[in-house]
């Protein structure tokens, strides 16, 4: 079997990563000057919206104090962050093998190096968020951290840029939601803003990388590629929440982990932060066998 590219229009490589290289140039920000880390945090501010929070809607949310609700929702917001951080370390290593294997006098090239400075950025601004909101850096299993050392090395092409895809979009999800709401930290926001804009154009570059890489598959290669990156969009879906996140709030953690795992307002809320990549996946043909089974554990797929 040989996949056709979906009809979705795939602009030409090199023009793209020339205006995204233009764009890039124009508009960035420095998180260590842009962002006021001394600036007070706010009394009764929230990190995460309520009800995305983990346990909202369950009979457990419903016995906690609002204090108790608040301090859940900045070690949620931490734990967030703190495996967007991860991820994106691994995502640099990605770039970084695409540009040694490369030719780094291309424009497409060049700006695969200009992402991993952007995520530079991004990592160390992440780093300093949860440093500021005094949270632990919770980051996924130490089990997960271990073996996810070995993705750099298997992974490539469409499952490679479409599991970018999947790390990147659910966040921008997460945070287009929050940006705006004056009810969320300032500090939270602004860091929202300046992910959201420099993203935007990351989203763009692994779009087109996933439409190009699907073109002329093999059935083996398919089915590899499809299970790829099913597993890496699970294993980063359920690093989203930390049993330590809710021991900090004062919880049971086992209790907690299942209580938030069975609430259909979690899954729901994971859903949504799939509802913009996951159509495009599926037009894409990366979503199929061997990988299903993956994707509605990820909670990403009813």
């Amino acid at each position: 079997m040989v996949r056709s590219l979906p009809d979705t229009k795939v602009g030409d490589r090199e023009k793209t990563a020339s205006r995204l290289l233009a764009s890039s140039a124009k508009k960035f920000y420095d998180p260590e000057v842009d962002i006021d880390w001394d600036a007070p945090l706010i009394d009764g501010k929230h990190y995460m919206l309520p009800h995305r929070i983990s346990l909202y809607g369950t009979p457990l949310w419903d016995r906690m104090s609002e204090d108790q609700r608040l301090e859940l929702g900045k070690h949620e917001a931490a734990t967030i962050v703190s495996v967007g951080l991860w991820f994106e370390l691994l995502l640099m290593k990605l770039l970084v093998k695409a540009a040694y294997n490369g030719d780094t006098t291309t424009r497409h090239i060049q700006y695969a190096l200009t992402e991993v400075a952007d995520e530079c950025r991004h990592v160390t601004m992440f780093a300093r968020f949860v440093e500021r909101i005094d949270c632990p850096a919770y980051g996924p299993q130490p089990y997960l951290h271990q073996i996810a050392k070995i993705l750099p090395t298997i992974a490539y092409g469409p499952a490679m840029y479409g599991s970018i895809l999947v790390a990147e979009e659910i966040t921008d999800r997460l945070q287009r939601e929050t940006v705006n709401d004056e009810s969320v930290q300032p500090l939270m926001r602004m860091v929202n803003r300046i992910h959201i804009m420099e993203e935007a154009r990351h989203v763009t570059f692994a779009r087109e990388e996933v439409l190009r890489g699907m073109s002329g598959l093999g059935r083996a290669e398919l089915r590899y590629q499809r299970l790829l990156i099913a597993t890496v969009s699970y294993c980063i879906c359920r690093s989203l929440i930390h049993p330590r996140a809710y021991a900090a709030a004062g919880l049971n953690p086992k209790e907690a982990w299942h209580a938030a795992h069975a609430n259909p307002n979690y899954r729901e809320t994971m859903r949504f932060y799939g509802e913009r990549i996951m159509p495009f996946l599926q037009d894409a043909g990366l979503v199929g066998a061997p990988g299903m089974r993956l994707w509605r554990r990820s909670y990403l797929l009813s």
